[in-house]
């Protein structure tokens, strides 16, 4: 049963300050004494784990099989809530890259290009059933893998990734009436590189669609987060997936850059940061490859003085914190009409400082951990500049654990557009606030941005809702609510964001050819 806290739920305002490390005095993962900021105090209630069956050694998949790397090098794979050594990762390298391509080329020609698309719907249903059958086991894992809370990857991650498969193994025999009038024809190979936010959706987002329109793939997981893809490719054995239509190989960006160049790949797609899908953009120049992007993003997530302000404060706590800012369409600028503005930086701060930061397999845990060392460091070089340049920082006291890499939850107010934070994507749980006036005014601040991926409006005005969504330069807008997917509805952004969407019937587009 929880227990009532007697004192104030606290938080702490820092000023500029000349400190790079402003995160609150760690603690040890047996100090049982209530977090600052909790209003409950929960017993642990750990997610079990104890069945699973960690590899001490991850191999790449090939052909259908499980191969070591050519080059006979591996890495390791860190669990960042614990800083301890789950498992060792194969690195692939170019030989490996062409056999894995060769390997689709055989699939795509001799069998997954010819086979009717209800038959690969089926194989398609075979894979989204398994992965219902194993969610529990893949949610453990993405936690224990990339530190997001088991709350997000049992509720969230694995069931959209299960729809994601039913929902594309619908659409394999439908192609016909996806394109009216046309006749869509698979491209080929696409060689799929994915972040480490969102390790099997991603996945999901790009195999499903890629399958059913005929296609076979090669898949790149984040260095980061690769155990999960290799246990995603023992459901796709036990499913009786041809040998070849999907082959997965582990590595950094050397592996990556050996996938985009190789010249038998038809198609690139790539879910990370602006700056290497510049890179993509300029290497596939010229040559044949077809591509997608979906990169950064800093969306804002729009207040105004008639919204329901207690549900905004919940979207926002939704869109940036629960996920630890690792979405990229996280809502990391807040625009608030000065009106509410007190009201909603009072209850932002007093719900900030309910939040529990701890093991992310504890159910009641909140948030979790930053998904690396390099992360965390850049997480507090952000934050660090936003106090240079005289923003001030509110931050939940949350107690953190001694190992692993934690931030709490924080949020900047005094800033302005010229700031970094107000800029460039954080990828951690931080919110920078900003004011306006009048709907004009958020327009033209919301959209003083490179990015273009995703915003949120917050009004009681359906009328005003489409107003401001039809001006801002953004590929998705959420109304009243914040971060919330479905496998039917494109996904994607434009500008510096990227281009092509996923999800969706859109989602089938960038895997066909059109006669």
């Amino acid at each position: 049963m929880p227990r009532k806290r007697s004192r104030r739920a606290e938080t702490v305002v820092l000023p500029a300050a000349k400190s790079l490390d402003h995160r609150p005095a760690p603690i040890s993962p047996n100090d049982r004494r209530l977090n600052f900021g909790e209003k409950w105090s929960y017993a642990p209630a750990p997610e079990a784990h104890n069945y699973i069956q960690l590899k001490r050694r991850y191999q790449l998949f090939i052909g259908g099989k499980f191969v070591a790397p050519r080059s006979g090098k591996y890495f390791d794979s860190i669990n960042p809530a614990t800083e301890e050594k789950l498992a060792e990762i194969a690195e692939a390298d170019a030989r490996d890259i062409d056999l894995a391509v060769k390997a689709a080329r055989r699939a795509y020609k001799s069998v997954w290009g010819k086979m009717p698309g209800r038959e690969r719907g089926k194989f398609l249903y075979r894979v989204a059933r398994l992965i219902q059958e194993r969610s529990r086991e893949l949610a453990v894992l993405e936690t224990m893998d990339g530190g997001k809370t088991i709350k997000e990857s049992r509720d969230i991650d694995l069931p959209l990734v299960a729809a994601h498969f039913f929902y594309y193994a619908g659409w394999a025999d439908k192609l016909e009436y996806a394109f009216p009038g046309r006749t869509a024809r698979p491209l080929g190979v696409a060689g799929q590189i994915i972040p480490w936010n969102f390790p099997l959706l991603m996945a999901a987002w790009k195999l499903a669609p890629a399958l059913a329109c005929g296609n076979t793939c090669v898949l790149k997981p984040a260095e980061t987060t690769s155990i999960t893809a290799m246990h995603l490719a023992e459901i796709f054995q036990e499913a009786g997936l041809p040998a070849g239509v999907v082959n997965i190989v582990t590595g950094a960006g050397e592996t990556g850059k050996a996938l985009v160049e190789h010249s038998d790949v038809d198609k690139i797609a790539f879910t990370g940061s602006t700056s290497v899908g510049k890179l993509l953009t300029q290497a596939v120049a010229g040559t044949k490859k077809d591509l997608t992007l979906e990169l950064g993003g800093k969306a804002a997530n729009i207040i105004f003085e008639d919204a329901p302000i207690d549900q905004a404060v919940e979207g926002i706590i939704a869109g940036i914190y629960f996920n630890q800012g690792h979405v990229c369409c996280a809502g990391s600028r807040l625009l608030v009409q000065e009106g509410v503005f007190p009201a909603v930086i009072r209850k932002l701060r007093d719900r900030i400082a309910t939040l529990r930061v701890g093991n992310p397999l504890d159910k009641n845990t909140d948030i979790g951990a930053i998904n690396s060392r390099m992360q965390l460091e850049k997480i507090c070089q952000l934050v660090d500049s936003g106090l240079r340049q005289g923003a001030e920082l509110v931050q939940s006291k949350a107690l953190l654990p001694k190992k692993g890499y934690w931030y709490p939850p924080s949020f900047f107010t005094g800033v302005t557009e010229s700031h970094r934070i107000a800029q460039e994507e954080i990828f951690g749980p931080v919110l920078s606030v900003m004011t306006f006036r009048t709907p004009e005014e958020a327009i033209e601040r919301a959209n003083n941005t490179p990015y273009g991926l995703s915003a949120g409006v917050w009004t009681d005005k359906g009328s005003k809702i489409f107003k401001i969504v039809s001006k801002l330069r953004a590929g998705i807008v959420w109304a009243n609510t914040y971060n919330k997917f479905d496998p039917t509805s494109p996904f994607g952004g434009y500008k510096e964001s990227g281009f092509g969407r996923e999800g969706g019937r859109h989602g089938l587009m960038p895997y066909v050819m059109l006669n």
